[in-house]
């Protein structure tokens, strides 16, 4: 078996990740006030429905390793493209409640099948000195995904089903690019690698805590992801256009996640974790207290896009610390616990905008995130031993070292042919020819 150009497989990576993640999932925040203008809903209604691929999202999840497993990573990514082909047309032709529900729940199912498609394909065909570096680059598509929602905005004003259409062609790009750029993988262990060890009652104590800092940061970010651009155009009568650039600078800073997090783990989590957490909170009240003015709205963008990045890929590299040798679990845990966080309050925050208003209802908001910043000395870092043992061994990259272990406990140093037995990979014909 011949690797795969991790480069090349971090670009596909990004691409379809921008694709599923950032114009399936999150830019329907950006869409919100056109499409609840147009359909008359109600703020409780749309906030129902922002959930619901958020719900269809950890469903799939669920069951998404074991899809993977048996019919391989390169279907499992042109499944997951063909859902957001399917999600996004019908949320271009929605008339109503009803098949946008469908059409943004066919969205989530998407986002599920996406990163554990292709996690289980880097894990198996590309060197694993360079996992973190690609598991950065295809992370960073979510952003790049954001911010290439906002050219449908400012060019085509008020017309969020061309948006939306738009969006459509870009998905059926990406089930060509997963078909014939993605190898069909399935099982991805290589067989000199040690069964992972059983989790213990303290690591589930730890990840459990984990999952409830993950839940509660979706929880509070759940707000501006739904109802930002929504609070700048009728609470500060920004245009729709001028709301799209509120998506593009949260794009644009979310880049920087990835470093924020790595640098986290080189430090302190639990000190950039209440950081990265108040300055989210700040986000929240800096766009309730003046969304008439562009330039602070746009800073508040900025600084949310950098902190819910920052926060996301913690939670990942802590998740993958936290779980060695379970290559499935890791990686999902963090993502499901956040979109849990945002099904929950994606309603609620709805409820609230509906009854209270929203500069109330995000201070509500804003203030639950300050509470749970309080808290950041709880967040399961590295404990005393784990830093002695692995003193100079920090960042996304030794995670992914410590993923796979040997007998002995050390590292798997890289993929080789011979690691991965024959029917652990399925190539697809073309790759065989080659190697032939």
């Amino acid at each position: 078996m011949q690797q795969v150009s991790g480069m090349r497989f971090a670009l596909v990576g990004a691409i379809l990740i921008a694709i599923s993640f950032g114009l399936a999932r999150f830019a329907f925040g950006l869409f919100v006030p056109q499409i609840r203008a147009d359909l008359e809903l109600s703020a409780n209604t749309i906030g129902t429905i922002a959930a619901l691929p958020l719900i269809s999202f950890v469903l799939i999840s669920l069951v998404a390793p074991l899809v993977t497993k048996y019919v391989g990573a390169r279907n499992t990514t042109v499944l997951s493209a063909s859902f957001a082909v399917l999600g996004l047309a019908l949320v271009s032709q929605a008339r109503g409640p009803i098949l946008l529900g469908i059409g943004v729940a066919a969205c989530g199912i998407c986002t599920g099948l996406m990163m554990p498609a292709l996690t289980a394909a880097m894990q198996a065909l590309v060197d694993r000195s360079i996992h973190g570096r690609v598991s950065s680059v295809m992370n960073a598509g979510t952003s790049i995904g954001v911010a290439l929602s906002v050219p449908a905005v400012v060019l085509l004003v008020g017309a969020w089903r061309y948006a939306y259409f738009s969006f459509t062609l870009f998905a059926i790009v990406g089930v060509f690019l997963a078909w014939y750029l993605i190898p069909s993988v399935s099982r991805v262990r290589p067989s000199n690698a040690a069964p992972p060890p059983k989790i213990t009652v303290r690591q589930s104590w730890r990840l459990f805590s984990l999952f409830l800092f993950a839940f509660a940061m979706g929880f509070i970010a759940s707000a501006y992801w739904t109802f930002g651009p929504d609070l700048a155009i009728n609470l500060g009568a920004l245009s729709s256009q001028q709301s799209g650039w509120l998506w593009l600078a949260l794009g644009v800073a979310g880049l920087g996640g990835a470093i924020i997090s790595d640098l986290a783990d080189r430090n302190n989590p639990a000190i950039t974790h209440a950081l990265m957490l108040m300055m989210l909170t700040t986000s929240l009240t800096l766009l309730a207290a003046s969304p008439g003015q562009i330039y602070l709205a746009i800073f508040s963008a900025m600084i949310f896009g950098l902190a819910y990045m920052s926060l996301t890929g913690l939670y990942l590299m802590t998740a993958i610390r936290l779980l060695p040798g379970h290559l499935s679990v890791g990686p999902v845990l963090a993502f499901v616990a956040c979109a849990l966080g945002q099904a929950v309050g994606s309603p609620i925050i709805g409820l609230f905008v509906g009854q209270f208003g929203y500069a109330d209802s995000f201070s509500i908001f804003a203030a639950a995130g300050i509470f749970i910043s309080l808290l950041s000395p709880l967040y399961p870092g590295r404990t005393e031993e784990e830093a002695e043992v692995f003193e100079d061994e920090t960042g996304l990259q030794a995670a992914y070292d410590y993923q796979l272990q040997n007998e002995e406990g050390e590292p798997l140093e890289m993929n080789n042919p011979e690691e991965v037995e024959q029917d652990e990979l399925k190539l697809p014909d073309k790759s065989n020819k080659e190697n032939q």
